[in-house]
This record gives C-alpha cells, structure tokens and sequence, in this order.
C-alpha cells in the first residue's frame, strides 16, 4: 500500500497580527513617555527680533524658572512661591561650576512679577541671568497681512 502524502503550498498570506501587536505596545510606550519629555513649564514667550541662543538651558540639569502669565512661579515642574527662590536656588547652584539660572515668561506675564523673580534669583547670589525668548518671525516687506 502508498502512503499518500499531501503537500501543502507556501501560504501566499501575510499574518500581520504581531505586527500590528508591536505597533500597539509602541503607540502606548510613545503616548506615556512624550509628556515626560517636555522640560519645565510651557508659557506664551515674548517674541524678539536677535535672540541669543542659550544651548545651556536645555541642560538636564539647568536651572530654570517659569513665570505665567497669572503670576505663578514654576522652578523646572514644581509649583514654587516667591519667597521660596532665593534659598532653593541657592541650595540647586551650591554644587554646580555654571551658575546661571534662566528665567522664561509668558509675554503676558506682568512687568512686576519678572521683576521680582529676578531680583529673588539675584539675592541667591546668581551672576548670570539668561531671559529665555522665541524668536520673531520676520515676514519679507511686500508680504504685508491681507485686511480683513
């Protein structure tokens, strides 16, 4: 008696199932991990036309303070008050060789509050003071904005 063998052929489907598997756990690792990589505070900045870059500020271990523009103080993500900075800068620059501590505000922010932000920072003992800006957009002069 023959044995009767079957064959099967190459299966011409591809299964996507682990891929689309991966791409889940992916999109989960991405969604969780993307607030964490915003640094501080975000604010409205005020927008100048010669800016300097400060490549220190985006330093892991930088010092910096953010004021909104209703008045509240944020040092990196922690809420701080404002009798809080001179001594917590103060203990955040004991060790540190680059002692400059930057300060970003909403353009909104009033005048007084930076005001006092900075001469907090100051009474710390801090010498170099970097004001975080954006840069402002220049438009070339015949592409004026169309009047409503």
């Amino acid at each position: 008696m023959a044995k009767k063998t079957t064959t099967l052929g190459a299966v011409s489907d591809i299964n996507v199932t682990p891929m689309v598997d991966v791409m889940l756990v992916l999109l989960i690792i991405f969604m969780v991990i993307t607030p964490m990589l915003q640094k501080g505070v975000s604010v409205d900045m005020a927008k100048v036309q010669n800016p300097r870059p400060m490549a220190d500020a985006d330093k892991e271990d930088a010092v910096e303070l953010a004021i909104t523009r209703d008045g509240k103080i944020y040092l990196g993500n922690d809420k701080i008050n404002l009798d809080q900075i001179t001594p917590t800068v103060k203990d955040r620059i004991a060790n540190k060789l680059d002692k400059t501590v930057y300060v970003k505000s909403d353009a909104q922010a009033k005048y007084g509050d930076v005001c006092a932000v900075i001469d907090n920072v100051r009474a710390a003992g801090v010498d170099a003071l970097g004001l975080i800006t954006e840069k402002l957009e220049h438009r070339p002069p015949g592409a004026a904005a169309a009047a409503p």
